[in-house]
């Protein structure tokens, strides 16, 4: 189907199932921790039931307290068993990307992106591999990074067509210390997924885009690639709708691609 994804947390679908259903929307689902502890394969294989009129699908993992790049070897082991619950879920509703956060903060990691880089690593090879097996993208979303050097240095390293990167607009508006033409310039053959949300730079307020002050005009005509999926992470329906509507009347593809 046509049209792009809309964010929406696992556990939420009932309360907003008629909204997706008329609207026919193509969704970006979020597994938290608490969803991955209590939901069973057969409840997963239901959602095809619910979501009958077929739409594309993409999944945001869990973040809370895990880091993919963790110094301590259990925490990286728990962040990865969390992460494989998620590749459990993508065999059986095989949406088109995961998009993981990075982890990376770069006063935590005393500014030594190499050492993040090498812990990083040991966590994304494997989990690309099986999600390259599973015929799913992994895309690394930007989030308190201030500029996108660590994540070219990242899928650079992984040097693999399946894993990329998820631009996050409103994370770029309200953390950036670089023009967004660097971040485009860094990232641009890259991107995989977009999350489209604005902020006036105060707080993350996921507004409808135009509703803050990112330079989405700019970003568009940057934006090398129309293929990759567009996400909306709009927090309620008046939202999601406004946003729909500002892409259509800017006459931006949607990129579902499904």
């Amino acid at each position: 189907m046509a049209g792009p994804h809309v964010h929406v947390p696992y556990s939420r679908i009932p309360e907003y199932a008629d909204f997706i259903k008329e609207n026919k929307l193509n969704l970006e689902i979020y597994f938290g921790s608490a969803s991955l502890d209590s939901v069973s394969p057969d409840e997963i294989k239901r959602l095809n039931e619910t979501l009958d009129y077929g739409p594309s699908l993409s999944i945001h993992a869990p973040f809370m307290d895990l880091s993919p790049a963790a110094v301590d070897s259990k925490v990286r082991t728990v962040t990865m068993e969390r992460f494989c619950q998620v590749l459990d879920v993508a065999e059986i509703i095989r949406p088109k990307a995961i998009v993981f956060h990075s982890g990376y903060e770069k006063w935590k990691y005393a500014l030594d992106v190499d050492f993040w880089l090498e812990k990083s690593l040991l966590t994304w090879q494997p989990l690309n591999k099986r999600a390259s097996e599973i015929g799913v993208k992994i895309a690394i979303e930007n989030i308190f990074e201030d500029d996108p050097s660590n994540l070219k240095l990242l899928v650079e390293h992984m040097d693999s067509g399946n894993f990329g990167i998820c631009f996050d607009t409103g994370h770029c508006n309200l953390f950036s210390r670089v023009p967004l033409a660097d971040w485009m310039d860094a990232l641009n053959p890259f991107i995989m997924e977009l999350h489209i949300h604005d902020n006036n730079r105060s707080s993350d307020q996921h507004l409808p885009p135009g509703e803050g002050t990112f330079d989405f005009a700019g970003f568009f005509r940057l934006l090398c690639r129309s293929d990759c999926v567009h996400t909306i992470e709009a927090h309620t329906p008046e939202h999601v709708l406004k946003s729909m509507s500002y892409l259509q009347a800017k006459g931006i593809s949607s990129g579902s691609g499904g």
